[in-house]
């Protein structure tokens, strides 16, 4: 079907919503996006970071993988250490297929990488333009676009992408609901870039019982730590003499999804429709697959689909990821020395360090049938 055919508004030009433009267009669809914010996130103050080989897998098609390979950070081993003591050490590499479980790129890269391939197709965003209304029968919605200079543009489109965060504008227009609840403790994370290049072949969890300090790959020279303790910047043990403190940041982590992700031809991706604790890295990776799989439902004329094929995977990365983060929020004194025990034994079982690699791979949802091969 020619892109004339079905005219589609994308709301959110972060990876979710350049993602759904790039994999519409490589289809024949060039939708209409637009953002509320003035470009892209910036490189330097990018929250996620995880790439996992689902993602590579999606991305393949539009070759967006290979620029994300020669630029990203492979992730071979994940450690966890408390009190000096390596309770585990993950061979991330162990996984079936062409990819490794996670490569580390921050979210600044992976959407300027998205926007150059979708420039490809003639298509950009339109930046600080924001969503005001979606009404009308949403079957055909009438969307209200508020622009830079204050002018207001009325509009009506065959069907509307909200790919515009948590805090989803068109989400609210179309009365659906975001239950969930949020985590009472803060985390804390800070960039630094170190004066000569440092190993970023691994990823690290370091368990202060109570607390925890986790260290991740930025770049060859930079490495973020995310925390617990307010205190832990004082904590860090860095590998190199530090040349900056690139950015600094802190969170509250929510655990919510909606109850449906579409009402007639509205329909909701990544963390408009979910958000969730980034341990396990499935945030950015969720929200990427979220549009791919719509994308190919709407090339197919099977958008109907998407919310039952959808929520299924989204079930299943929030409860992973809240059990991760509870075994490493853990307070009580017993239940932290069962998990200290616990861990290395588990993780000495093939198959239970398979299944978790499964997760971290983003494997644990369904294989993307237009993709030969897909595991």
């Amino acid at each position: 079907m020619a892109s004339g055919h079905r005219s589609i508004l994308i709301a959110g030009a972060g990876a979710t919503g350049l993602a759904a433009a790039l994999e519409l267009a490589r289809r024949g669809f060039l939708a209409r996006i637009v953002d509320s914010d003035a470009g892209p996130v910036p490189l330097t103050e990018s929250r996620a970071l995880g790439i996992n080989a689902r993602t590579l897998t999606l991305l393949s098609p539009s070759r967006v993988t290979d620029t994300i390979l020669q630029e990203a950070q492979r992730i071979a081993h994940f450690r966890i250490v408390s009190k000096g003591r390596l309770l585990a050490d993950i061979d991330t590499t162990r996984v079936p297929g062409p990819y490794s479980a996670i490569h580390a790129l921050a979210q600044g890269h992976t959407e300027r990488l998205l926007l150059g391939k979708l420039s490809d197709y003639e298509v950009a965003p339109e930046w600080q333009t924001a969503v005001e209304t979606v009404s009308g029968d949403l079957s055909k919605p009438r969307v209200t676009l508020r622009k830079a200079d204050g002018s207001v543009e009325a509009a009506d489109f065959d069907i509307v992408v909200a790919a515009d965060g948590a805090h989803s504008a068109v989400r609210r227009a179309v009365g659906i609901g975001f239950p969930g609840q949020a985590l009472e403790s803060s985390f804390y994370l800070a960039d630094f870039r170190y004066a000569v290049p440092i190993d970023p072949g691994f990823a690290e969890i370091s368990l202060f019982d109570p607390g925890m300090i986790g260290r991740l790959p930025v770049t060859r020279d930079v490495l973020r730590y995310i925390s617990t303790l307010p205190d832990f910047e004082s904590r860090i043990q860095h590998p190199a003499p530090v040349a900056e403190r690139v950015w600094a940041s802190d969170f509250r982590i929510h655990f919510r999804h909606v109850a449906m992700m579409a009402r007639g031809n509205v329909f909701l991706a990544g963390d408009a429709a979910h958000i969730h604790s980034p341990a396990g890295a499935r945030g950015m990776n969720l929200g990427i697959e979220d549009a791919c799989w719509l994308a190919w439902l709407i090339s197919e004329g099977r958008e109907r689909e998407y919310a039952g094929l959808r929520m299924p995977a989204v079930k299943t990365v929030l409860k992973q990821t809240h059990q991760l983060t509870s075994l490493i929020t853990m307070k009580h004194p017993v239940a932290i020395a069962i998990r200290n025990l616990a861990v290395p034994l588990l993780l000495r079982i093939p198959a239970f360090r398979q299944k978790l690699l499964h997760g971290v791979s983003g494997y644990d949802t369904q294989s993307p049938p237009w993709i030969d091969g897909a595991l």
